[in-house]
């Protein structure tokens, strides 16, 4: 099974979740608390908004209630897509969704004030250089790009609770690897390096401005699992925020 036919199959959850997800929407959203911070000057200009691979949508209706004008989400899933269109429609916010692969987005050159992306975005990226490229095609000159990711050494992290230990099938260095859990189960997944992600984004023109790695993880199950890798001894996340220059 492709990824795709792989990340179809896993936003059907926000379809069978989707009155647990829209009273989520009908609250604040799922922006993270340094996420707000981070983008709170950024957000106070009611910037217009495309986010890259999108899936369920809250964090956009968080970044429209933080102040965003308009969010244009894209994700390569029609099933994400029409469930977070219909959220927005839900709790009357302005977030439009398109279905399209990144790179390539369907946004004219130079047209968002901020390209935002993350929470599992990255690993799906064939070619990091190629995405930093669309996404400074897309910003408009004095634009952000902010990237809140699950750290690229989360896939070395074991699970166990009783001590965070190292896979022996993982490496840090490795070009991909094959998920093993929810959501992406079987799918193939990119292992970009901080550096690797850093240098795409300066390459391709953008100016670094902030850069924080989090013990937190983004995103944890909800099964009760208490892995030992989220104590607050290792790199679970990380926000980024880069400019392109006027």
């Amino acid at each position: 099974m492709g990824n795709r036919a792989i990340w179809e199959q896993a936003s059907a959850k926000h379809v069978r979740e989707y009155d647990e997800l829209l009273e989520a929407a009908r609250g604040d959203g799922l922006l993270e608390e340094r996420e707000h911070e981070l983008l709170a000057p950024v957000l106070a200009a009611g910037p217009f908004v495309v986010h890259l691979q999108s899936g369920h949508g809250l964090d956009d209706v968080g970044l429209v209630k933080a102040g965003a004008r308009r969010v244009v989400g894209v994700d390569y899933s029609s099933t994400a897509a029409g469930a977070a269109q219909r959220r927005a429609r839900d709790v009357d916010v302005d977030c439009r969704y398109v279905v399209a692969e990144v790179p390539g987005v369907p946004v004219k050159d130079a047209a968002a004030d901020l390209v935002y992306t993350g929470k599992g975005a990255l690993i799906w990226m064939r070619d990091i250089d190629a995405w930093a490229r669309d996404v400074a095609r897309v910003l408009r000159p004095g634009g952000h790009l902010f990237v809140y990711e699950g750290h690229p050494a989360v896939p070395l992290w074991t699970w166990d609770e009783d001590e965070a230990r190292i896979r022996p099938d993982r490496s840090y260095f490795a070009k991909t690897h094959v998920n093993d859990t929810f959501p992406g189960n079987g799918a193939q997944e990119w292992q970009w390096t901080l550096g690797q992600i850093v240098t795409a984004i300066t390459t391709a023109g953008l100016h670094l401005q902030v850069l924080e790695e989090y013990a937190e993880p983004f995103w944890r199950p909800q099964d009760g699992t208490n892995a030992a890798a989220w104590s607050g001894r290792l790199p679970n996340s990380y926000a980024l925020l880069a400019r392109k220059p006027l």
